[in-house]
């Protein structure tokens, strides 16, 4: 697969991307981010995401590594953008409920597309890049193909989903998730209710042919294609936040198995306070979408998982088992006698939701969710818009770099 070969699912080719990029994570970084240059030539962004999405590389290893070549100055966009996705996470982490009401809304939209004709037209249309709008075309192309898209693109093609194509946001978020390697709830979600109006209410974002063109650099300008103005969707009222509670600590006495799953591939600051005797591999892209996940996303996973147990399995007590449900890892604790289960602590998504199945279950041990200090410190900040969480990121980089 095509997506494969650009993003090797390893640590060592997230530390390599990691290496190029940071002499450009300065001002050449600030003033070339908003090209998009096409596929193969995305030389202006890090494109460290998918990597940053399972952790095979952390925020803060990022950080350290470009502001150990920029100032805090020079490195501010890029600084921003590294917190854009972890402002998402601490936003949607306190407001649940508005995923549940994304995946209910799917729901009834993929209903809607089995009963309507003329929707389900469109819809696959836009999917696989068959519509009267070339760049629009090339983004749903490059999109299935790679399993990435530029950041600029990703906006542009959300407005001409909403605005021009008149389809559901919903379907369009799904239509993402299902391919891109970075995808996850929050930041996906959220942005595409951004571009809605349903985020920052009243606040949309409007696709236009000059600035397509510009950031293209000419290779696509769809004038009198797009639409001209972009009414806010209606929203249903936002929860109020809920708090980040602190986490219980393990117990170093008791006999501890360890899971390892993809929203965390970095577990030196769990396996540093317990020697588990057994570990287990969670599995759960399935969780995503009611479709089919795109093949890359699911190997994508697949493969960090095996590169991280291999690289950790001395310190994992040894055979790592996996499992894709909550019954298969109590299973898995019983058998190995379990009296307390450890992991890391995973954000609103599938794996959060299957850990919370596993901590509900009768008779089975403990589960142990240990928060990284990052999200500690940061995500209680994400309780308004970005600015005035932007407001704090001086004061978050002191504390964790």
């Amino acid at each position: 697969m095509i997506a494969q070969t650009i993003f090797p699912a390893t640590r060592a080719a997230a530390l390599e991307r990691l290496a190029h990029f940071v002499p450009k994570a300065g001002r050449t970084y600030a003033a070339t981010r908003n090209f998009d240059r096409g596929p193969g030539e995305h030389s202006s962004v890090s494109m460290l995401s998918p990597y940053l999405r399972v952790r095979l590389v952390t925020e803060t290893e990022v950080l350290k590594a470009v502001l150990g070549r920029h100032s805090p100055e020079a490195a501010e966009k890029f600084i921003q953008e590294v917190f854009w996705r972890t402002y998402w996470k601490g936003w949607l982490e306190q407001r649940p409920g508005v995923w549940r009401q994304y995946q209910s809304a799917l729901r009834a939209r993929l209903d809607d597309v089995q009963t309507q004709g003329g929707l389900r037209d469109r819809w696959e249309a836009a999917c696989t890049g068959r519509t009267d709008i070339d760049c629009f075309n090339a983004w749903a192309q490059e999109l299935v193909a790679t399993g990435y898209l530029h950041n600029h693109a990703r906006m542009w093609f959300a407005s001409i989903w909403i605005f021009t194509l008149r389809l559901p946001w919903e379907l369009g978020a799904d239509f993402f998730l299902r391919h891109l390697l970075d995808g996850d709830p929050a930041s996906n979600t959220l942005g595409w209710r951004w571009v809605a109006g349903m985020q920052t209410l009243g606040k949309t974002y409007l696709a236009q042919p000059d600035n397509i063109a510009k950031f293209t650099e000419g290779r696509f300008n769809p004038v009198g294609l797009l639409a001209r103005s972009a009414e806010p969707l209606p929203a249903l009222p936002v929860p109020e936040p809920l708090p980040i509670t602190a986490m219980p600590l393990p117990d170093q006495e008791k006999r501890s198995g360890f899971i390892l799953h993809s929203e965390d591939l970095s577990p030196a600051f769990i396996l540093d306070t317990i020697r588990p005797v057994a570990a287990c591999k969670l599995i759960a892209p399935a969780g995503l979408s009611p479709l089919r996940i795109a093949p890359h996303v699911a190997q994508f996973e697949a493969d960090a998982l095996i590169d991280a147990g291999s690289r950790w399995s001395e310190r994992m007590g040894g055979a790592i088992k996996t499992a894709e449900t909550a019954a298969g890892i109590v299973e898995w604790a019983l058998e190995h006698r379990l009296e307390q289960i450890v992991t890391a602590y995973a954000p609103v998504g599938p794996v959060a939701g299957i850990l919370r199945q596993i901590a509900d279950t009768k008779g089975a041990p403990p589960l142990l969710r240990l928060r990284r200090p990052y999200d500690s410190f940061a995500w209680p900040h994400a309780t308004k818009g970005f600015f005035p969480f932007k407001s704090k990121i001086p004061g978050l980089l002191k504390n964790l770099i």
